[in-house]
């Protein structure tokens, strides 16, 4: 799903891939965001990027971060309320279609 900076984004960071899944699957289910993309950074950290409103996105980054660490490392959680668009290019390089 390509980013194109109208909305909120958000994104958790864990250590290995199934936090990451799991903290991806409790943001989804949590409120009414979109996965835009993951990333394998490397060193075994993977980041999970949804965007949606403002209040949405938290929420969902909340319960992800919280799922995450209940099974893992969470290493960084973060909401960007409507970033510049520019930010669409950066996270869209893996996005999910």
């Amino acid at each position: 799903m390509r980013y194109y900076g109208e909305q909120a984004l958000g994104l958790i960071e864990t250590l290995g891939m199934v936090p990451a899944l799991e903290g991806a699957d409790k943001m989804l289910k949590a409120a009414d965001v979109e996965l835009v993309a993951y990333e394998n950074i490397g060193s075994t950290l993977v980041t999970i990027l949804v965007k949606g409103d403002v209040a949405a996105v938290k929420a969902a980054v909340e319960a992800g971060a919280e799922a995450a660490a209940a099974i893992g490392k969470l290493t960084a959680k973060n909401v960007m309320p409507r970033p510049i668009p520019a930010v669409g290019d950066i996270v869209s390089v893996h996005d999910i279609d």
